[in-house]
Parts: C-alpha cells; structure tokens; sequence
C-alpha cells in the first residue's frame, strides 16, 4: 500500500497579472519522492515551489501537510543583502539549522563562511545556502536550479548527498545528467496544467513527445486552425529534436576528425596545413605558461585550434579554467610561450552579466533598438519571427523586459548576442537559468555556427551535445587535451587516476622497439567504396532532410495519406541504408589508418 502523502494540494489556482497563471492543479508528494519539476520559463516552476513550501497565498485550493512536517527551499538566488558573513546567512531564520551541522556541511563543500558576504562569489553564496538547506535536515526539500554555480565536484557530492538522503524532494534544474541520475517521477508543467508522471527525468523527453503528439492528432481531427496554430510551438520543437540527431551525428563526424589531430598525449599536433580553409588555424597557443604569484596556473599548454572548432572548458573552481580563456582570447598575456590569434577574429561574448537587460526596456528596444526589422548576421528579420526562433510568442515584442522570468531573460539576450556578425563564440556558463528547450535551441543554434566556439560550463549533458575538444584543469596547471565531450574527458580522467600494476624489479627492461607498421592493402571493392561512400552518406542525409521537411507539413496526412506512408518508408530505409553505409566506412577507415 503506498504511503499516505506529506503534502497535497488540491484544485491550486494562482492569479498572475490579469489572467490564471494556473488553475484546478492537483498535487501530492510522496515520503520519499524523487521528483522532477519540468517546464518552459514563465510557466511558473519556481512559483509553484513558493506555493508548497507555504512562501504565497493560492487564490484557490486546500494545502494538506502531516504535522510536523519540515519544508526547507533553496532559492535560485537567496537574499544575501543585511547579512556581514556567509555564516550569519546560514544561521539566520526562525528555524536556523545547528551551527554543527552547518560547518560539517561546509566542510565537506569546502566553503569558509566566515567570508564576507557581500564580497562572496556566486559558488560560495550556493555553498553557503546548501549548506543552510541540507543542514536543516528537512523532510521535504524544494531545490530551485542547484547546480548554478557549483563546480564538478560539489555537484558530484552533491548528488551523493541527495541519493543517501531519506526525505523527498522536488528539484528544478537544466542539468539533464543531474535530473537523470537522481529523479524517479517527474511533474511536468505546462500550459497551465500540471502532469504527473512515474518515471525519472530519463523518460521524460519520450513521454512528452506522446503527450504532443496525441495533442496534434487531436487538433488535426478537430480542423481548429486556432487549435493548430496554439502547438507552433510544441511542434517546432518536436522538429527540432529530430533535426538535433542529425546535428549529434556531424558532431561525432567531427569528434572523429579531432582525435586524428592529437597526439597519444593529448597534445595538439602544430605541423598542419594553413593553406586549407577547412583547417585554417584561428587561434595557436604554443608552450604557454602562467602563474599567478608562487602558483602554476597554466604549465606547457599547446593547442591549434582551427576554425569550426567547438572548445569545451572543465575543471574544478579555482582551477584557472577563466585564466586560460583569457589567455585564449587575448585578452591577458602568458608569462612564456606564445598565443597566436588570427588577425580577422571577431569574437562574441556571452556572459551572465544582465546589465542589457534593463527591467523598463521592451524586448523590441533590447533586440532592434525600438524598430520592427533586426539584422541576424547580414540578413533582414522581422522581429516578431526572430522572437519565434527563439522560443517567444512573437506577441511579447512590446512586453518590458522586468516582466519576464529569468530564464526569458537569458533567452532575450542569446537571441541579441547570436544576431550581431562574428567568428569567434566566447560562452562563460550560458546553460544558467534556460530551461531544457532553450538549451536544445542554444544546442542547435551551436551546431549551425559557422565560426569557432568556446565554453566554459560545469553542464556535463550540455558539453557532451556540442563540443568537439574538451580541455581539462587539474588545478595542478596542467591541461588534459581530450578529442570528445565531458563524458570523453571523465574516461580519460579515470584511467589516468588508474594505478597501474608496478614491476619488482630494480631496473625496468628497456621498451622493445615497435614492430614496423603493415601498410594497409584494400581490395579493389574496398578501395571503390571508401573513396565513394562518404559522397553516398551526404545523399543519404540530404534526401533524409528533403523527405523530413515535406513530413513536417501538418495537413499531409489528411490530404495525402498515401505519400505521408511512401515519405515514412522511404526515410525509414535511407536512415537504414545510411547507419550501413557509415558502419561500413569507419570499418575500411580503421584498416587504412592501421
């Protein structure tokens, strides 16, 4: 029998501005829940938190509670303005947790809250409020975006934390790996209605394409062009995720392309062609040395990075991952070696500064200076269809940006920052505050950037999506050059950390020279196909792409139901013909590369 609930709410109703923000919601947390809260910004996620943790009234509904029970929230972003240290933050409330508890946990986060508040950095202020939160030993814990700000290794023990901790909890977050690993049901909501599902994040993307899809063949029955026109947006972004596959498959193409680059040792090799565009080197940083005071922040860092290149940036905080983007960009000098950017570099930064986003400003000022056309990269849009590529109802183009959540914001901002002209893409933690489906648009806008891209995230999940490199900090000033994303890196990391079996005698025997190398012989079918296949593959995906658009078309199926099956099969079998075709190839490439 399952267990009574610790908190329910019934027929919850909230009032935003002139309209219901959402209305008649039924929710119940379980004892031991492990729940995902999933939605678009501005669907009122965090708002929702604030309803169950009793924060704001319901203009509607009965909230249910067992007594006694202890609710504690993470905010996004606490309130840290009256306190003088992170300590004062931490202890402070009508239900302060024990200073005990409180330092053990800021220990083990290797968090000093004696700091000065006002001065803290933004991880520190996370530490401290987890600390705060998880110390309060809670039987219900609402956690809103966690992981903001948290490098690697507080999110790893972090998510040790939450899967030994015996209450519930209900948690916000972009970091799809974080949500996977950790969740067992999920809430979703959306439009105003909130589902309940008893499956982790992990089914979640599945589950809503089931939802939209039995929407659309509703609306499709129903010939509403009004009810058509409402999923615009749920259907574009189930096209875009189909699109993303394709763009996940270039990634591995060029992944591939990277790995024959570097060395065994995980340096870049120099000697390359610069005469070939494709491999034209943007930026070069040759034996490059930094150190700050008596400490090696940077120590013999050599990488060619050519345009095209998508630069992942990892490491622990503190271990000088911001120095080394500087120092990639230019903007400080090494202490030896040198950096070589070319002379046409023209870079874009996107931060998580806000200081565009002045609250009284319309997203028509932010985006086009108060006109109706911007320019994205040397073409004319209309600003109302930009808006759309972005995930906005095109009817927000005269709302003030103080309205908008603050995940709207950063979406407002990368569509401002993407439309200006450049080759170079400097991005400094931009996964904060998007909700999942912009971080599939910023993963898609990514893929489709014709110049070089740096990142610098602690989003595992987002640096496996884009990257083609990742550059791994020790802290030791070290840079591990792995070929790959996060997931690559971590491997890697693993097996270095990996003692191997050490030999008893005194004086190890010297390394045998290697055999020489066996040049390969392909028949002469072999030969055909691999000169020829790699051409076949690009038809394949480009007849795949044509048959996929003209599917996307909402009244084939009832107009023409035969050539809606005859585009199903045919893609069907070109995706076959292509997974063959692609197979086949890396095969032959391994014996020529052997």
């Amino acid at each position: 029998m399952a267990a009574a609930p610790i908190l329910a709410w019934e027929e919850l109703s909230l009032i935003q501005g002139s309209g219901w923000l959402f209305r008649d919601l039924d929710l119940f947390i379980a004892p031991r829940d492990r729940l995902a809260l999933i939605g678009r910004n501005g669907a009122g996620k965090t708002t929702l938190l604030r309803l169950i943790s009793g924060e704001i009234e319901a203009d509607k509904g009965r909230r249910s509670i067992q007594p006694g029970t202890r609710i504690v929230m993470l905010e996004q972003d606490p309130f840290f303005t009256g306190f003088d240290t992170l300590m004062d933050f931490a202890l402070s409330g009508k239900d302060a947790p024990p200073r005990h508890e409180v330092e053990a946990i800021a220990g083990q986060l290797g968090i000093d809250l004696s700091r000065p508040a006002d001065s803290a950095s933004g991880g520190e202020r996370r530490r401290a409020a987890l600390a705060r939160a998880l110390a309060s030993e809670p039987d219900l814990l609402l956690l809103d975006e966690p992981t903001n700000h948290l490098d690697l290794a507080a999110i790893d023990w972090l998510e040790d934390w939450l899967s030994r901790y015996k209450g519930a909890f209900v948690v916000i977050s972009h970091d799809r790996t974080f949500l996977e690993r950790l969740t067992k049901a999920t809430l979703w909501l959306d439009r105003g209605s909130l589902r309940r599902k008893e499956i982790g994040f992990g089914g979640y993307e599945a589950w809503m394409e089931q939802i939209y899809a039995e929407e659309a063949r509703a609306a499709d029955k129903l010939d509403a062009k009004l009810k058509i026109e409402a999923h615009w947006l749920e259907r574009g972004v189930t096209a875009r995720r189909k699109r993303n596959q394709g763009r996940l498959e270039k990634l591995w193409e060029m992944r591939a392309q990277r790995a024959a680059m570097l060395s065994p040792q995980g340096t870049a090799k120099l000697g390359l062609a610069v005469d070939d565009a494709k491999s034209k080197a943007v930026i070069v940083a040759d034996r490059v040395f930094k150190k700050f005071g008596d400490r090696p922040i940077i120590k013999d860092f050599t990488l060619r990075i050519t345009r095209g290149d998508r630069i992942g940036i990892v490491g622990s905080n503190g271990a000088g991952k911001t120095t080394l983007l500087k120092l990639l960009t230019g903007e400080i000098e090494p202490d030896s070696g040198t950096v070589t950017l070319a002379k046409t570099l023209q870079g874009v930064l996107i931060d998580q500064q806000r200081s565009l986003m002045q609250p009284e400003k319309r997203v028509r000022d932010v985006l086009a200076e108060g006109g109706d056309w911007i320019d994205v990269r040397g073409t004319r849009k209309h600003i109302q269809g930009y808006l759309k590529d972005f995930l906005f109802d095109p009817s927000l183009v005269d709302a003030r940006v103080g309205t908008l959540s603050g995940g709207e914001r950063s979406r407002l901002l990368l569509a401002r920052e993407f439309a200006r002209k450049s080759n170079l893409l400097v991005l400094d933690e931009p996964t904060n505050d998007l909700d999942l489906e912009t971080l599939d648009l910023l993963q898609e806008v990514i893929a489709d950037y014709d110049g070089t891209v740096l990142i610098v995230s602690h989003d595992r999940d987002f640096l496996d999506r884009t990257v083609t490199v990742t550059l791994g900090l020790d802290g030791s000033g070290k840079v591990n050059v792995v070929a790959g994303g996060y997931a690559d890196w971590e491997k890697q990391r693993q097996k270095r950390n990996t003692p191997g079996k050490v030999s008893r005698s005194a004086e190890p025997a010297p390394p045998s020279p290697p055999p020489p190398p066996k040049k390969a012989k392909l028949s002469y079918k072999d030969q055909r196909d691999y000169e020829l296949l790699p051409t076949r593959i690009e038809e394949l995906l480009a007849a795949i792409a044509r048959d996929e658009a003209a599917l996307a078309d909402p009244a084939l199926y009832t107009r023409d139901p035969a050539k809606f099956a005859a585009l199903t099969k045919a893609i069907e079998a070109a995706r076959a013909e292509k997974d063959a075709a692609e197979e086949r190839w890396l095969e032959l490439a391994e014996q020529v590369e052997g």
